[in-house]
C-alpha cells in the first residue's frame, strides 16, 4: 500500500515563487558587496594618485589632475609662459649688455669730470709738494692793518677781547693730543679770494662766489690732502652752510659737525674761513717763505663769555698757542695774533676746535693754498709731540 502526497498547484506556485525571492536577495546582496569593494579600490587608488602629484608636482598639477578644466587652462597658460621666457631671456641679455655699457660710459664720464677738476683746480695729485723747513720767512704785506695785540705768550701775541684776566695757566699749552683724526669744514663755504690768472672766476657777491672751485672750501681740500701725505685721518665737509642764505650759517654749520661727529670723532675740528675784512679789496696778508708767497693765516678762538656754554674754550685756545708757538718756530710771521672773542662760534663741540681764517679779499687763491702745505707741516709736528 503506498502513501501518496497530493501536491496542489497553489502551494507549487508559492514554493517557486519563495525561491527566486531567495535567488534574487542572494544575487542582490552579492552585487551590492562586490561593486562596494570595487569603488573602495577606485577611491584608494584616487587617494594614491592625489598624494602622489602632492609629493611630486605642484598646487598646479594636482588640479590638473583632478579638474580637467583647470589642466586645460595651465597648459594654455604654460605654453603662453615658454614664449615670454624666450623673450624675456633676449632682453635681459639685451638688458644686461646696454646695462654694462651705461656703467662703463657713466665711469668715463666721472673719470673725465676728475680729470677736468684737477686740470682746472691745478693739482697733480701724483706730485705732492710737502712743506720743507730752515727756509727765510720774511712779512711782505702792501698796504699791511697793523698788528693790534694786547698780550703776549712767549713769541704768541693775542688780542683778547674779553674781559677774561689770562693766566700763566690758562696760557701754559700743555695739552695731549690723543684723537688724531682731523676735521675740516665751512661755516662760509662761498667766500672767495682775489682773481688771478692761474684761478680767475666771476664773482657772485662781495668776494663771494658759489662755485666751490674758488672759494675757501677749495683751501680746505688743500689742507685735506696735505695731512693725508702725513697719515692723519681727515674728514673735509664741503656743503654749503651760507647759501642760499647767508643768515644762520653757524646754525646749519652746527648741525653738520654733530651729524659728522656721530661717526667720526674727532678732537680736532678746524672751521676754515677767509678773513671777512671785505671793505678793503688791497688788503692781502702775505709772508714770503723762501721763493713762495703764503697767505698769513690767524686763529679765532671764541669763549663762552657771550652766554653760551662753552667748557672747551681754555682747551681750544691751549691747541692754538701751541701751534703757534710751532710755526713762531719754523716759519715766523705766517700767523697773525690770535683773537680771543666773546662768542661761542660752535667751539664747543670739540677738544681742540677754532676758526682758522686763510687770508683776506685781496690774497689769491693760489697764496692761500700754499699756506696750507706751512700750516699742515706744522701741525703735524705738534700733534706728533
Amino acid at each position: 500500500m503506498f502513501n501518496v502526497t497530493v501536491l496542489k498547484l497553489k502551494d507549487i506556485v508559492k514554493y517557486i515563487i519563495c525561491i527566486f525571492v531567495l535567488i534574487l536577495l542572494i544575487f542582490s546582496i552579492t552585487n551590492y558587496f562586490s561593486k562596494k569593494k570595487e569603488n573602495t579600490k577606485q577611491v584608494t587608488q584616487k587617494v594614491e594618485n592625489v598624494t602622489n602629484q602632492l609629493s611630486n608636482h605642484s598646487l598646479l598639477s594636482c588640479l590638473d589632475a583632478t579638474l580637467p578644466v583647470v589642466a586645460s587652462i595651465n597648459h594654455s597658460e604654460e605654453n603662453q609662459r615658454q614664449k615670454l621666457s624666450e623673450n624675456d631671456i633676449l632682453k635681459s641679455i639685451l638688458g644686461t649688455q646696454i646695462s654694462s655699457i651705461d656703467e662703463i660710459q657713466n665711469m668715463n664720464d666721472v673719470l673725465e669730470t676728475q680729470r677736468e677738476e684737477t686740470k682746472q683746480n691745478g693739482e697733480n695729485t701724483q706730485e705732492i709738494e710737502l712743506a720743507t723747513t730752515n727756509k727765510n720767512t720774511e712779512v711782505i704785506t702792501n698796504n699791511p692793518i697793523a698788528e693790534n695785540y694786547n698780550l703776549q705768550y712767549g713769541n704768541v701775541k693775542i688780542k683778547n677781547q674779553t674781559d677774561y684776566e689770562l693766566t700763566e695757566e690758562m696760557l701754559m699749552p700743555n695739552i695731549n693730543i690723543e684723537n688724531k683724526n682731523i676735521m675740516i669744514f665751512h661755516t662760509h663755504s662761498c667766500e672767495s679770494y682775489t682773481s688771478s690768472e692761474l684761478y680767475p672766476y666771476n664773482p657772485t657777491g662781495n668776494f663771494r662766489t658759489t662755485d666751490l672751485n674758488f672759494t675757501v672750501t677749495r683751501v680746505g681740500t688743500e689742507l685735506t690732502t696735505q695731512l693725508q701725505q702725513y697719515g692723519y685721518n681727515v674728514i673735509h665737509d664741503t656743503n654749503y652752510h651760507d647759501y642760499p642764505s647767508y643768515n644762520g650759517s653757524y646754525t646749519s654749520s652746527l648741525k653738520t659737525v654733530e651729524s659728522l661727529l656721530k661717526t667720526n670723532p674727532s678732537d680736532i675740528i678746524i672751521d676754515l674761513h677767509r678773513d671777512a675784512i671785505g671793505s678793503r679789496s688791497d688788503y692781502a696778508p702775505v709772508v714770503k717763505i723762501g721763493d713762495e708767497e703764503s697767505a698769513q693765516i690767524m686763529f679765532v678762538i671764541g669763549t663762552n663769555k657771550g652766554g653760551l656754554w662753552h667748557p672747551n674754550w681754555n682747551q681750544n685756545l691751549k691747541f692754538a698757542i701751541k701751534v703757534q708757538e710751532k710755526a713762531e718756530e719754523l716759519y715766523p710771521g705766517l700767523f697773525k695774533p690770535i683773537m680771543l672773542t666773546t662768542s661761542r662760534y660752535n667751539q664747543h663741540t670739540g677738544k681742540y676746535a677754532n676758526i682758522i681764517e686763510v687770508g683776506a679779499t685781496g690774497n689769491t687763491l693760489e697764496q692761500c693754498l700754499t699756506s696750507m702745505k706751512y700750516l699742515a707741516k706744522i701741525m703735524d709736528e705738534i700733534i706728533k709731540e
